[in-house]
């Protein structure tokens, strides 16, 4: 056993009092810093903090990078890395129902309490899958664990006549989803999300700074599978495009 070290000794560290969020960069330009910025700002209010600082530093030009920025009681900090190309399959990404559920009070922030979210995306990887899937405690669908999902229910296959976009109600405010539903020009009902409701939609998306928008193939949990048409989006926007 060791002391612990002094610069571990904060609330941050100990108690995961603090707020970040990522942000997609192309050649060291942020993308859609304002929303992520008004995002956090939320956040730090709730947990009592103050609104972080932003004024950025000049970024390297990565070809394409992703920032964090990170506020705790003793201010706000940044940190910058290349951002790795994403393929994804032909078929679609797969993704795997953990059995993680989000904080009841913290599940529409990004907080340091982070460790369901990286049991989730582990879970995910055991099996192959490429994300996991957190629910709340009534076991309804909210959050991945590195994007927010979005589900088209109730449409005719290769068009948007009669259908309806859905955002689990419950999970983070995704930036890179609002931007996409942006452009589509339609707008999403939030809503409870049960596995019945996700196995009988018609297309899954995954949307996250970190991979843009992904369509999602297959959703598995315990004992069963149900598949989906993929439908990749149609943008060339690079905060919405998978990198690389």
């Amino acid at each position: 056993m060791r002391p612990l070290p002094a610069e571990l000794d904060s609330p941050a560290t100990l108690h995961g009092l603090s707020a970040f969020t990522t942000v997609r960069t192309r050649h060291g330009q942020p993308l859609l810093l304002q929303q992520h910025l008004a995002r956090l700002a939320g956040t730090c209010a709730l947990l009592g903090l103050e609104a972080p600082d932003t004024l950025l530093p000049t970024l390297e030009a990565m070809p394409w990078g992703l920032l964090r920025l990170t506020v705790t009681d003793t201010g706000t900090f940044w940190s910058h890395r290349p951002l790795p190309p994403l393929a994804v399959a032909a078929g679609g990404a797969h993704v795997w129902i953990s059995g993680q559920q989000v904080h009841p009070q913290l599940g529409r922030h990004k907080t340091g309490n982070y460790l369901p979210y990286v049991l989730a995306r582990r879970e995910a990887e055991a099996r192959g899958a490429f994300e996991g899937l957190l629910s709340d405690t009534a076991g309804l669908i909210v959050d991945g664990g590195r994007s927010g999902l979005l589900l088209r229910v109730g449409g005719q296959s290769g068009g948007q006549s009669g259908s309806q976009f859905l955002v689990p109600d419950g999970g983070l405010s995704s930036v890179t989803r609002a931007a996409w539903l942006a452009e589509l020009g339609v707008a999403a009902q939030v809503s409870p999300v049960s596995l019945e409701l996700l196995r009988k939609a018609e297309h899954l998306w995954l949307c996250g700074a970190g991979m843009g928008v992904v369509p999602v193939g297959l959703c598995s949990g315990d004992g069963w599978t149900q598949t989906y048409e993929v439908q990749r989006p149609d943008t060339t926007d690079p905060a919405l495009t998978p990198p690389g």
